[in-house]
């Protein structure tokens, strides 16, 4: 009698209480969840912060300027005096120097745009105010070998010891970017060019010869659209 006289309370509580127990229960998913987000992020912000970190013991940077969480550098002669980077510059790209060679330095107040990918095996001196987009290729190295044999054992190399500390008959010749250039979106800066002082690359521009001071180049292979104004 008094178990079913209980059970009747119970369910006159629930009839008239339906609205603050669906609040409860609903506040109750609403703590957890963010709960869950909470320790999400902070999961986040730590693997954010050990990408930052693999990049800043790669590299000698200058305390004014920052790693984004986009950015990676491979500097596979472990050497980090081989990458000097300025004063204020921000870099969300992909920086790599290869184990047979390379050297790179980025001047103050510079941008590196992400997903764009500066590669040496010789030389890459890249100057003050300069900007660089996103998905912009710098490389001053063919890579592999012009020879198909060659390039054939040289891969075969690389997957199964390593990459090599001997160029051997990879091509390679210095890029010089001066103060004040601009690259922009999707270009490509070949090996041995020099970009000159406030030259801008448009977008997609495949560069293989030097760009004077002050020109605008464009296209596949880029060529002077027009020269700038210097003021």
């Amino acid at each position: 009698m008094i178990h079913t006289f209980t059970r009747y309370i119970l369910r006159g509580l629930l009839k008239h209480n339906q609205d603050l127990i669906y609040k409860i229960i609903l506040n109750q998913k609403e703590v957890s969840q963010k709960i869950i987000n909470n320790n999400i992020d902070s999961i986040e912000e730590a693997i954010d912060n050990n990408k930052i970190d693999k990049c800043l013991k790669q590299v000698t940077l200058a305390p004014s300027s920052r790693f984004y969480k986009q950015a990676t550098v491979f500097n596979l002669q472990n050497d980090r005096k081989r990458i000097i980077i300025g004063e204020n510059t921000h870099l969300r790209g992909n920086l790599q120097l290869f184990a047979y060679g390379g050297y790179l330095t980025i001047g103050n107040n510079c941008y590196i745009g992400e997903n764009s990918y500066i590669w040496s095996g010789d030389r890459i001196d890249i100057g003050n105010n300069v900007l660089i987009s996103h998905n912009v290729s710098i490389i001053d190295s063919n890579s592999h070998e012009l020879n198909h044999l060659e390039r054939a054992t040289g891969y075969l190399t690389i997957i199964n010891e390593g990459h090599p500390k001997e160029k051997g008959s990879i091509l390679t010749a210095p890029i010089k970017i001066k103060d004040h250039a601009w690259i922009s979106f999707n270009s490509i800066i070949l090996k041995g060019v020099t970009i000159g002082e406030g030259a801008v690359v448009a977008a997609g521009s495949v560069v293989t010869k030097d760009v004077p001071d002050y020109a605008l180049v464009a296209g596949n292979p880029a060529k002077i659209i027009k020269y700038l104004n210097q003021n």
